[in-house]
């Protein structure tokens, strides 16, 4: 973990929001639009594939091909082609095809001990995550099963359903709930912040929200956080309905350092408590330990990067609904609003 930073406002946004399209750096990998078909040009491409990842769909493609199986991709490479790109073949034509074509390609995948790193056994969540025609539409929230549900409206947004830790291999982009808990009163406020499991495949041992946690298919924003609340801080239902409240939600595009794409939408949720009436403690062992901090200490963690880089961004929101980062006090100000609120570059897919 980092020690002896001093990070202004903007370094912490920068952190999360780390990728950028344009102006595009000499270094840059070739990336390949990924589309959920050639005929749905109305529709922005759902992500953007490696050339990693482009070699072992075709590998996939040419290994179906070789052993007499249905195509499930489509891969069209420039010069060639008007324009690269992979997408699923025709025959994959509604949710349910689409969802068990890349479940069939990610276990596989899997299996073969490729891409370790994100997929190895160690990384498979078995957890659903939805991806949608495009990330600013409406989101599914009838539940089902995603390998039977063949499409509802013709034109709805839900375009399919894949394992949560393979989203990154295809640069799709993911949804997630992040709630603060906090008490308010005459002497200031205080954040309730707890530390990441050191064994959490991601961040361990870093801060992070008082609670947070990505949205699996079929469920609401809202009803992921009541679940996330129990689960993670043991926190019951009834007292997450008395207190919560939405509060909108932040977008920013995240490259790993190992250059996986996470393009990422937060909803964003407050709770502030009386004093003293709750008390957050671990449940499932993804959290090692809760503290109720003053505010200033939190944003001093912050600023010595002991934050998970988006959890960090939240707390800025937070900062900025709470008249705490304004235009007077801070130079960058707009460059921060807007950058939490970004639109991934999805035009120049």
């Amino acid at each position: 973990m980092p020690s002896s930073l001093n990070l202004s406002y903007l370094d912490i946004v920068n952190r999360a929001d780390n990728f950028h399209l344009y102006p595009p750096k000499p270094s840059a990998e070739a990336l390949v639009p990924f589309l959920l078909s050639p005929s749905h040009s109305a529709y922005p491409p759902i992500g953007l594939i490696r050339p990693s990842v482009l070699l072992e769909l075709q590998k996939d493609k040419e290994w179906r091909k070789s052993h007499g199986l249905k195509e499930i991709w489509d891969i069209q490479l420039a010069p060639l082609a008007h324009r690269s790109y992979v997408a699923f073949a025709p025959s994959c034509n509604t949710p349910a095809k689409r969802t068990r074509a890349m479940k069939e390609t990610c276990t596989r995948w899997r299996d073969s001990g490729i891409f370790p790193d994100i997929i190895g056994p160690s990384k498979w969540r078995s957890e659903w995550y939805d991806v949608y025609r495009t990330p600013f539409g409406a989101l599914r929230v009838e539940g089902g099963e995603p390998m039977e549900y063949e499409g509802g409206e013709k034109e709805e947004n839900y375009a399919f359903s894949m394992e949560r830790s393979a989203c990154a291999l295809f640069g799709v982009v993911t949804f997630g709930v992040h709630l603060s808990v906090y008490e308010e009163d005459e002497d200031g406020i205080r954040m309730w912040i707890p530390r990441r499991a050191k064994t959490k495949p991601t961040w361990p041992g870093y801060l992070d929200n008082s609670v947070a946690g990505g949205i699996p298919g079929g469920i609401t924003p809202y009803e992921s956080i009541v679940k996330e609340a129990m689960e993670e801080a043991s926190l019951p239902a009834d007292l997450v309905h008395k207190y919560i409240k939405a509060t909108g939600c932040i977008s920013y595009f995240y490259q790993t350092d190992r250059g996986w794409l996470q393009p990422e939408v937060e909803f964003v949720y407050d709770m502030r408590v009386p004093k003293g009436e709750i008390d957050l403690r671990p449940m499932d062992g993804e959290v090692e330990s809760f503290a109720l901090l003053p505010l200033d200490e939190v944003i001093s963690h912050m600023r010595a990067g002991e934050f998970k880089a988006n959890c960090a961004i939240v707390i800025i929101d937070f900062l900025i609904r709470k008249g705490l980062i304004t235009p007077e006090n801070e130079p960058d100000f707009l460059e921060i609003i807007t950058r939490l609120h970004g639109r991934f570059d999805i035009e120049r897919w």
